[in-house]
């Protein structure tokens, strides 16, 4: 019979630049009491991903071009972040205040690029009142990433 079964991993910490995620998800699975196995299926927010990555750029050190403070006037955005966005775009789609589709250089199309300033912290060392200072990007090669982690995972637990 096939089944499916979903199961959270308890304690996961806040990664932070530099993290190595295969170690802190081998850690998960050992207090899970959970053996992977042939066919099974790790799913993991993006997030983890681009924060072990140090894919955070600093939101004061961003200079905005004419077209993204053009941009930023029409979508109610902040310049810096709408720069962000650009410089990670192929073509933007469409625009309204608040929200700017666009096709991500990957190719995929979605929101602001995938740039998150939500609950994004400062890395370690930076100042801690900078915490909405901080913007973070999608990975660089999202292919590549999930290759390494399932590397590391299959090297580890056979």
């Amino acid at each position: 019979m096939n089944q499916l079964t979903l199961t959270a991993l308890p304690g996961i910490p806040l990664v932070q630049p530099g993290d190595d995620l295969p170690a802190i998800l081998l850690a998960a699975l050992r207090r899970a009491e959970i053996t992977l196995q042939a066919g099974d299926v790790l799913v993991l927010a993006q997030k983890i991903v681009s924060k072990a990555e140090g894919r955070l750029v600093r939101l004061s050190e961003v200079v905005p071009s004419p077209a993204a403070i053009e941009l930023a006037q029409r979508t109610q955005k902040d310049p810096r972040q709408v720069q962000v966005v650009l410089s990670e775009t192929r073509e933007v789609i469409r625009s309204r205040p608040g929200v700017i589709v666009v096709e991500h250089r990957h190719g995929y199309v979605c929101a602001n690029a995938g740039v998150d300033h939500s609950n994004v912290q400062p890395p370690p060392g930076a100042e801690a009142a900078s915490a909405n200072d901080w913007l973070l990007l999608l990975p660089e090669d999202p292919d590549h990433s999930a290759a390494e982690i399932r590397r590391a995972l299959q090297v580890a637990t056979g």
